[in-house]
Parts: C-alpha cells; sequence; structure tokens
C-alpha cells in the first residue's frame, strides 16, 4: 500500500465514522488528496485549525473561490460552517481533505476533479 493509499484510507475512515457518510465517492477524495500534493505529509498542513479566523479565511480564499470558482462570500461562510458543524466543532483533527471533500459536494463542484 502506497503513502497516498494509506492517507486516503485515513480520510474515508474520517468521513466515515466522524461526519456519517455512508458511501463516500472515493474517486473524488482521492483526486482531491492528489490535488494537494506533498502539502497531506505534512501534519500542520494536512488539517485545518477551524478556530483561527486566518485559517478559515485561507480556506473560502484558495479553496472555495480560486478552485470551486464560488466567489460569494455568504454562500461560502455558510457552507463552511455547515461543514464543520457536520465534521464535529469538538473534533480538534479536521483533515483538510475531508472539508475540501465536504466543500466539493456541498457545491455540486465534483466536476472541478473530473
Amino acid at each position: 500500500m502506497s503513502k497516498l493509499d494509506e492517507k486516503v484510507g485515513k480520510y474515508l475512515d474520517d468521513l466515515k465514522s466522524k461526519v456519517g457518510e455512508n458511501d463516500p465517492d472515493v474517486d473524488l477524495l482521492r483526486k482531491i488528496t492528489e490535488s494537494l500534493g506533498p502539502s497531506i505529509y505534512n501534519a500542520d498542513a494536512e488539517t485545518v485549525a477551524s478556530t483561527s479566523e486566518s485559517e478559515l479565511d485561507t480556506v473560502k480564499r484558495n479553496f472555495i473561490d480560486k478552485k470551486l470558482g464560488i466567489s460569494d462570500q455568504s454562500k461560502a461562510n455558510e457552507a463552511l460552517n455547515q461543514v464543520l458543524e457536520k465534521y464535529g466543532k469538538s473534533n480538534r483533527n479536521k483533515y483538510r481533505v475531508v472539508i475540501y471533500y465536504l466543500l466539493t459536494k456541498h457545491f455540486k463542484k465534483e466536476s472541478v476533479f473530473k
């Protein structure tokens, strides 16, 4: 099993156990994981500090706006809040890949990664 496969497996476990996704789109999850490149192997970059406003602004600017093409800030804020709520506010380790996956599904932008 490659390191990438191990990471995808870890993210799948989070989706199933913490988010409650019973039938996640593994291909989409893998493509999002691959798109993040080596950052997934850096413990700090791999997670999102959901209590840090600057971290959340980075997610909105670099992923929601630039990658998904959603420039409406109110929609971005609402979606990010819903995703963080779904992931569990009390859950300290929120993986960037899982958040990006949930945001992609929320906005129905799977085609960005096909």
